[in-house]
């Protein structure tokens, strides 16, 4: 167990943490959490709350906004983007500063730590140009690694190092885990959000919908803002999901936490 306080108040059956400190046990009797089949989780890039929930050109984010839990208190531990993606998997920064590539980390993350229950993770990366690749960019620096911190420890095998084009039509093929990075141009990095909102549209809408007859979730959050407020989006849609607002104050590690808490990993 490497995440934070749980982070469940959108989840059916269950209440979510008020507290955001350091790791620590279970918030809640793990009986009382939902089973999910799949867990989906798309990281975006570098946009703030505000400029999100108010957009005109990004329907799609407006549409998993109405139909799922919406976590409007939920901030950036650090920047740049590096550090986000490893507290995300990790539940730490590992000191990190910077986007320094590459990097050789030790310790237990979710990959490692799904693979040692019997389960199983995939990362998914746009434009990474093939299954285990290690390289620092790729395909005109559309991929980096900065946003995939699978690839940084010796502990998780190179097979689940995939590109996005190995994501399964078929949901019942997903992992246990999924992480979804889109390319630098579509996770509103360095293209407009509108345009990574039609990719979510185009490629991740189907398994939204999929997931919520499904005993799935879908997971939707941001690296980090624009470096304004610290302030960024994340949303739940799928089974068992309560749609609303919820307004304790969470991080990184407690989304973190709460996959881990969903899968048994105490």
């Amino acid at each position: 167990m490497v995440g934070g306080a749980l982070l469940i108040a959108g989840l059916a059956g269950c209440v979510g943490s008020q507290t955001d400190t350091a790791p620590s046990g279970p918030a809640t009797d793990a009986g009382s959490l939902p089973h999910f089949n799949h867990i989906v989780v798309v990281v975006e890039e570098n946009q703030n709350y505000d400029r999100l929930v108010s957009a005109q050109d990004a329907p799609e984010i407006n549409s998993l906004m109405q139909r799922g839990a919406v976590f409007t208190n939920y901030r950036v531990l650090t920047h740049p983007s590096q550090p986000n993606y490893l507290a995300l998997f990790a539940g730490s920064t590992f000191g990190l500063i910077s986007d320094a590539c590459p990097q050789r980390l030790t310790g237990p993350n979710l990959a490692s730590e799904l693979i040692a229950a019997g389960k199983t993770f995939t990362g998914y990366s746009e434009d990474l140009p093939q299954p285990g690749f290690t390289g620092c960019f790729a395909n005109g620096d559309t991929y980096a690694r900065k946003h995939n911190p699978w690839v940084n420890f010796d502990t998780v095998p190179a097979s689940v190092n995939q590109p996005f084009s190995a994501f399964p039509s078929d949901f019942t093929q997903l992992p246990t885990v999924a992480f979804v990075v889109p390319s630098q141009y579509h996770d509103m990095h360095s293209g407009p959000v509108s345009d990574g909102d039609t990719w979510l549209h185009d490629n991740i809408e189907p398994y939204a919908q999929w997931a919520v007859n499904h005993k799935s979730l879908l997971v939707v959050t941001w690296d980090e803002d624009d470096g304004t407020t610290d302030h960024i989006l994340t949303l739940f849609v799928g089974a068992n999901v309560k749609p609303g607002k919820y307004g304790e104050p969470l991080k990184h590690t407690d989304l973190l936490r709460t996959i881990e808490a969903l899968n048994g990993l105490n």
